[in-house]
């Protein structure tokens, strides 16, 4: 059996040198969130690189028993943040392990939000956000059944996150009338899923709220500047090494992406 700082120490490692996990370190996976999200915090402590934002994603009905949560949160680091240039974004990842593309609606924080500060409702964090964007989550991870073995190994791996590519500026009015705001994602030329920024549950102001009373709860707290991923909004669809990928966001426009595959960190 490892220990926290062990495990965190092995995801670590393998991440920077590109390196294929065979199963989870130490075998024995975090039984509750409060151990999950504390190899989480040893990794962000110890990553070379500062937070630049963070990812919320929901926490499957029948895992909520284990895992009294409806979501859970990891964090984007600033080196994994990538603004579209009209080129084909490189979305790297680890050959053999788990690797996925989200079609996701981003909110780019404005104004600091004071750690401790409570919010009846969503519509009460307007004021802090300066913009949302189209954005493609890269979910991915050393270890290829992270996800299929539950929010404790999730969350012990960054919440399994790779990095965001940032898109096209969307019309703030989505969040009075998020089924308006339409999202779709192509792999390999074939559509593979469609959706709307109402497919995440209470639209992106409720993953943002559900994120800041999270982060309140873990003596954190969101900064001017921080992007904040709000969960998949057309599905998770996996990806390989060499496919070419589209999210689009209807007349706002889109973003494309090719699958490579991860280098070494120096």
């Amino acid at each position: 059996m490892m220990s926290p700082e062990q495990i965190s120490e092995s995801f670590r490692q393998a991440r920077r040198d590109a390196r294929l996990l065979a199963a989870f370190p130490g075998t024995t996976v975090p039984a509750s969130l409060e151990a999950a999200y504390a190899i989480q915090e040893m990794g962000i402590k110890a990553w070379p690189d500062q937070v630049g934002g963070w990812k919320v994603a929901l926490i499957q009905p029948a895992m909520r028993d284990r895992f009294p949560a409806e979501r859970y949160a990891g964090p984007v680091f600033a080196g994994a943040i990538w603004q579209t240039d009209g080129q084909p974004v490189g979305l790297p990842v680890i050959d053999g392990g788990y690797a996925a593309i989200e079609a996701e609606f981003a909110l780019r924080v404005g104004t600091d939000i004071p750690a401790g500060t409570r919010f009846d409702g969503p519509e009460q964090l307007l004021p802090y956000i300066n913009a949302v964007h189209g954005a493609i989550e890269l979910a991915a991870s050393p270890l290829a059944s992270l996800s299929a073995l539950g929010p404790g190994a999730t969350i012990s791996d960054f919440g399994n996150n790779s990095g965001l590519v940032i898109g096209p500026r969307l019309d703030e009015t989505l969040f009075g009338d998020p089924e308006q705001a339409t999202s779709s994602a192509t792999i390999n030329g074939e559509l593979v899923g469609s959706g709307n920024a109402a497919k995440v549950p209470g639209g992106p102001l409720g993953a943002l709220l559900f994120l800041v009373k999270h982060l309140n709860q873990r003596g954190r707290h969101l900064k001017a500047g921080c992007w904040i991923s709000t969960g998949a909004s057309t599905g998770i669809h996996p990806v390989r090494i060499g496919d070419r990928v589209q999210v689009a966001f209807g007349e706002a426009g889109c973003i494309e992406a090719v699958v490579k595959e991860a280098a070494a960190m120096r």
